[in-house]
C-alpha cells in the first residue's frame, strides 16, 4: 500500500512539474493552503477555541524565551529529547535546505529582503506555532478535560484522525486530513524535482519537459527502493544523514549572504 501511495504521489507530482511553476506547482500549493486553512479553522471552532487562542500567545512567548536555552547542547538533563527532537529536526531540515532554498530563491525573484523575511521566516513560523497549538492543544484538551484516551492509545499515524473523530463531520475532516498529507508530499516532491532539474540544466529555468519528468520519476523510484530495502527507518535515516555534509554548505551560504548584503548599495 505504501508503494502504491508513492506511485500515485509521483504520478501527480510529475504532472504538476510538467505544467511548470505557474500552472502546476502554484495551483497545487494554493489548493493545499486553502484546505489547510479550512481544516485549521474547523479544529479551532469545533475544539476549545479560547484555550487555543490563549495557548497560541503563551506558546509564542515560550518559544521566544526558550529557543536559545533549548538549542544549547551543554549541561542538559534531557539529552534524549535533545537528540531525538532538536538534533534530529535540525539535520532533517538541513537536508531539505538545498531544495527549499533554491526553490524559494526562484519564486522570490524581484522581492525585497524585507518581503522575503516576512514571507519566508515570520509568517511560516507564526502559522506553524498556531497549527501546533490548535491540533496539539485540542488533543491535550480531549485527554485532560474530556477524559478521552483515544488519541494517546492510537498509533502515531492515526492520532490526528482519532482527535478529529470526536467532533462533528469527522469523516469529512478526516478525508481532508488525508488529502492534505498527500498534497504536502506532492508539493515537496515538486519543488525537489524542479530544483534538481534547474541544477542539471545549468541554471536554466525552462528545461525540456522530458528532463523534468525524468527527475520526478527518479525521486519516486528512489523512495520505493529505500522503502522496500529498509522500510521507513532507512528512508528517514538517508534524509537525516545528508544533513551533515550540507551543514558546511549552509555555513558557506550564510557567509555569502552577509557579503552580498554588505556589498549592495544602500
Amino acid at each position: 500500500s505504501k508503494t502504491i501511495l508513492i506511485i500515485v504521489i509521483t504520478a501527480i507530482a510529475t504532472g504538476s512539474v510538467v505544467l511548470g511553476v505557474e500552472k502546476g506547482v502554484k495551483r497545487l500549493s494554493e489548493i493545499n493552503m486553502v484546505m489547510a486553512i479550512i481544516l485549521l479553522l474547523f479544529v479551532m471552532l469545533a475544539g476549545p477555541t479560547w484555550q487555543i487562542i490563549s495557548g497560541f500567545f503563551g506558546n509564542l512567548g515560550a518559544y521566544a524565551a526558550n529557543i536559545l536555552p533549548l538549542s544549547n547542547p551543554f549541561g542538559r538533563d534531557d539529552d534524549n529529547f535533545r537528540q531525538g527532537w532538536t538534533a534530529f529536526y535540525w539535520a532533517w531540515w538541513i537536508s531539505w535546505s538545498p531544495f527549499v532554498g533554491m526553490f524559494i530563491a526562484r519564486i522570490s525573484r524581484g522581492r525585497t529582503v524585507r518581503e522575503f523575511l516576512v514571507a519566508v521566516l515570520l509568517v511560516p513560523s507564526l502559522v506553524s506555532i498556531l497549527w501546533m497549538t490548535a491540533f496539539g492543544g485540542t488533543a491535550i484538551h480531549q485527554v485532560i478535560a474530556e477524559n478521552f484516551t483515544g488519541v494517546q492509545d492510537a498509533a502515531l499515524e492515526l492520532q490526528l484522525f482519532a482527535m478529529l473523530g470526536q467532533y462533528p463531520l469527522a469523516s469529512i475532516s478526516s478525508f481532508v486530513g488525508v488529502v492534505l498529507v498527500i498534497m504536502f508530499f506532492i508539493t515537496s516532491s515538486d519543488s525537489g524535482s524542479l530544483v534538481i532539474d534547474t541544477i542539471t540544466a545549468g541554471g536554466k529555468i525552462n528545461a525540456p519537459v522530458s528532463q523534468r519528468v525524468f527527475w520526478a520519476v527518479v525521486e519516486g523510484v528512489l523512495a520505493i527502493a529505500l522503502l522496500l530495502g529498509g522500510g521507513l527507518i532507512a528512508l528517514q535515516a538517508m534524509a537525516v544523514s545528508t544533513g551533515l555534509p550540507f551543514t558546511v554548505v549552509l555555513l558557506v551560504g550564510c557567509i555569502s549572504i552577509v557579503k552580498g548584503l554588505l556589498s549592495e548599495p544602500r
